[in-house]
C-alpha cells in the first residue's frame, strides 16, 4: 500500500527568493548549485548526485562536524519544471534511511513574483507514524534544521540580488 500524508502533521516555510522560478529551480536541482545545502564552513568530501525523473533519486553528505556526517537525499515522486518538486526524503542507508521505511514527503512549489519568487516548502511525516512516531521526529529539530538550510538558499539570492 502507497504510503498517506494526510493527518498535516509536519510544518511549512514560506520564503521569497530574489531570482525567477527557474534559477530557484536549478538551485534544486543541479549538482552545480545545490551547494547552498551544506552546512557552513563544511568540504563535503563527496559530490551531490541528481537523477532528476519521477523515481530518481539525489543524494548528498551532510557533514554537520568532523563526527557527524551522514548521506541525505531524496526519491522524486513529482517534477513539473520550474513550478514544484516533490520527494521522498531520505537516502538509503542515510538519513532519514529509506531502508527503514517512509520517509517524510517533501513538497518544493515555486509561485512566480515579478521577478522573484515565492518558496513554499513543506515537510509531512507520513500517516503510519504513530503519534509518539511523529512527535520524535518533530524533537529532532528537523524544522529548524530545515530552515537554516532554506535560509541560506534565501540568502544566496539576497546576496546575489545586492550585489
Amino acid at each position: 500500500m502507497a504510503p498517506a500524508y494526510q493527518l498535516e502533521r509536519g510544518f511549512t516555510l514560506t520564503r521569497v527568493l530574489d531570482a525567477p522560478p527557474e534559477v530557484v529551480f536549478q538551485a534544486w536541482t543541479d549538482p552545480a548549485h545545490l551547494d547552498w545545502f551544506f552546512n557552513p564552513d563544511t568540504a563535503p568530501d563527496a559530490g551531490t548526485q541528481v537523477d532528476l525523473r519521477v523515481g530518481g533519486a539525489w543524494r548528498q553528505r551532510m557533514v554537520i562536524d568532523e563526527k557527524t556526517q551522514y548521506m541525505t537525499g531524496g526519491v522524486y515522486r513529482e517534477i513539473v519544471a520550474n513550478r514544484k518538486l516533490v520527494f521522498t526524503w531520505g537516502a538509503s542507508g542515510g538519513w532519514p534511511n529509506l531502508d527503514e521505511g517512509v520517509g517524510p514527503l517533501v513538497t518544493v512549489e515555486l509561485i512566480p513574483a515579478g521577478s522573484r519568487t515565492r518558496m513554499d516548502f513543506t515537510v509531512q511525516l507520513p500517516d503510519q507514524l504513530s503519534d509518539a512516531e511523529a512527535k520524535e521526529w518533530m524533537s529532532k529539530g528537523i524544522d529548524k534544521g530545515w530552515a537554516e538550510t532554506v535560509a541560506r538558499l534565501v540568502q544566496r539570492y539576497q546576496v546575489a540580488a545586492q550585489g
